[in-house]
């Protein structure tokens, strides 16, 4: 790679290595390093973050794009870990409603009484005997118990209970064996890498002591603190710290290897997911995730995203030294899946436009089954090796849905390590692009037109959705004579640019998989691959070897890891 690369990227990791000291150092930008990054930022600590790879590109980018209270928890007796994901998936709702919106979800179920026998055993050892399907009672007093967790002003309605005949009304290509359906309300997250990075401007905004680098991966401890590595030129230096935090996830204990520290904390598990183009399966989830536990104990969802369906999620046993992978064994289950809810609707590998697969940041196990590894997070004090003063916070576990609530016990530790004063809260702080949302379609509309000013009105609307508030700087930014790229015509030029020169885009495959959507719905071609790096590269100052090798890399990618092969021709419509 060159090293006259310019962009925010590039400008802040020589920033940081001009002054290579702070209070704190995290390492891990997945959305649980981000979250207590924010946090320490609102203190007004000087702290750096550093990632290997871009932010979010690791366990944070292959969730199941939900925010969710967890009812499966309470089987498990994580009473605790139930209010608090409920109590930050209402927040959600009201802090990030740009990307968090209530979502409709369907348990299709198949008896009236299985599972009644075997529930005190899992509920009291945690260990599942003989595989039964939930059935109708014992979902109904979970869901019961789950109301009660989720009281907070009507922030989601009610579970609701119908027989056979309601459930076929509303959900005409449900199997005809169900027998009865049972409805609650989640949340989706249908941006969780723009999420993310909402998360990350907040904290920037709050001045120069939040500094925050992609590509520049911690490898060792060195003599004057945190050794990091420049990944595009090569250089190495250290951060000075006074205490260092790993939110690596999954890698937690292959970070703490690398300061000299082995530890032995986690045991991750890999889950894959399938993204289809298929507009017969969407019809029929009707809008709703269709959400169960298969026979043999994983959990399914059958989810309706962005004019798509994305359909998961395994929970299988993975070595943190290999890539994780959606395999086609696991294809194969997920059609298994498919035809238990939905038998008459036919599904193959050509209307795959997408897969992925992540490992979920699990505790050690042992002989646990996945299923029933708590998803409580807990975190483990050590000192610096060689280096006294220097304290180091590993994060063991962590999801989603209570990243806010998570980075403020983990500052909470940090600051107590100072000797540092909290001086305000994140609980209740709209995040990024929330800013001002508009949340009637009265107050949508005036936002659209109010920011219109000679720009296409469906567009300016379009950018809102994507963006949220945040589309404003966008929108000013477009140049007078902006225009669509020719191979994908619902991005500009513009935008394009915008987001490579001020969200830290380092490579195109930042642009393809975390700045927008355009891998996951299956927009990506050859064609816009060639047409996007020509457009980040004027920005990004590549040359024309580089921008070659960024499409040649990036088609590898989505070939190797997502399973998408390009051609000249665009994939899925």
């Amino acid at each position: 790679m060159t090293s006259h690369d310019t962009g925010a990227a590039r400008e802040t990791v020589r920033a940081i290595a001009a002054d290579p000291t702070a209070e704190v150092v995290i390492i891990g930008g997945g959305i649980n390093g981000i979250a207590t990054f924010r946090d320490l930022a609102f203190q007004g600590v000087k702290v750096v973050l550093v990632e290997r790879d871009d932010f979010v590109a690791g366990a944070s980018s292959a969730s199941s794009h939900m925010i969710h209270g967890g009812i499966r928890y309470l089987e498990n007796g994580e009473f605790r870990l139930v209010r608090e994901s409920v109590v930050e998936r209402n927040a959600l709702l009201k802090t990030a409603p740009h990307y968090v919106r209530p979502l409709a979800t369907t348990v299709p179920i198949y008896s009236t009484f299985s599972g009644i026998a075997a529930a005190p055993l899992r509920f009291l050892t945690h260990k599942q005997g003989k595989r039964t399907e939930r059935g109708a009672l014992l979902i109904k007093a979970g869901l019961t118990i789950y109301d009660f967790f989720s009281r907070d002003g009507g922030a989601v309605p009610r579970h609701r209970f119908h027989g056979s005949k309601r459930s076929a009304q509303e959900l005409p290509a449900l199997d005809r064996k169900v027998k009865w359906t049972a409805t609650y309300y989640d949340a989706s997250m249908h941006d969780p890498e723009r999420l993310a990075l909402d998360v990350l401007h907040d904290a920037l905004a709050t001045g120069p002591h939040a500094r925050a680098a992609n590509y520049l991966p911690a490898v060792g401890m060195g003599p004057d603190g945190v050794r990091v590595r420049d990944a595009v030129t090569g250089e190495e230096f250290d951060i000075a710290a006074d205490v260092v935090v790993n939110t690596s996830g999954p890698w937690t204990d292959l970070t703490n290897d690398a300061l000299g520290d082995p530890t032995r904390f986690m045991g991750g598990t890999k889950g894959s997911h399938i993204v289809l183009d298929h507009p017969e399966l969407l019809d029929a989830t009707a809008g709703r995730e269709i959400f169960f536990e298969h026979k043999d104990g994983r959990i399914v969802l059958i989810y309706p995203l962005k004019g798509r369906v994305m359909v998961g999620t395994t929970d299988l046993e993975h070595d943190m030294r290999e890539p994780a992978v959606c395999t086609e064994e696991e294809v194969d289950y997920f059609f298994d899946l498919i035809a238990h809810v939905f038998p008459d609707i036919a599904v193959d590998r050509s209307q795959i436009v997408y897969r992925f697969s992540g490992v979920r940041p699990l505790p050690r196990h042992d002989d646990t089954q996945p299923g029933f590894v708590s998803r409580d997070y807990r975190i483990e004090r050590a000192t610096a090796k060689g280096r006294p003063g220097t304290t180091v916070l590993s994060l063991v576990g962590g999801k989603w849905t209570t990243f806010r609530a998570l980075g403020e016990q983990l500052a909470d530790d940090v600051l107590g390590l100072l000797g540092r004063s909290r001086v305000r809260s994140t609980a209740g702080v709209a995040i990024g692009g929330a800013k001002g949302y508009p949340r009637t379609q009265r107050a949508r509309d005036a936002w659209v037109h109010g920011h219109a000013d000679g720009t296409d009105v469906a567009r300016v609307d379009r950018l809102l959705e994507r963006y949220g508030t945040r589309a404003a700087d966008l929108i000013a930014s477009l140049p007078a004579d902006d225009a669509p790229l020719v191979s994908l015509p619902e991005y500009s030029v513009g935008e394009i640019a915008h987001l490579a020169a001020s969200e830290y885009v380092v490579h195109l495959d930042d642009l393809l998989l975390r700045r927008t959507s355009i891998a996951f719905v299956g927009s990506a071609s050859e064609d816009a691959l060639r047409e996007i790096a020509d457009v980040a590269g004027d920005v990004l100052g590549w040359d024309t070897a580089r921008r070659s090798d960024e499409v040649a890399a990036t088609m590898r990618l989505l070939r190797e890891r997502h399973g998408v092969a390009l051609s000249a021709e665009r994939v899925g419509a």
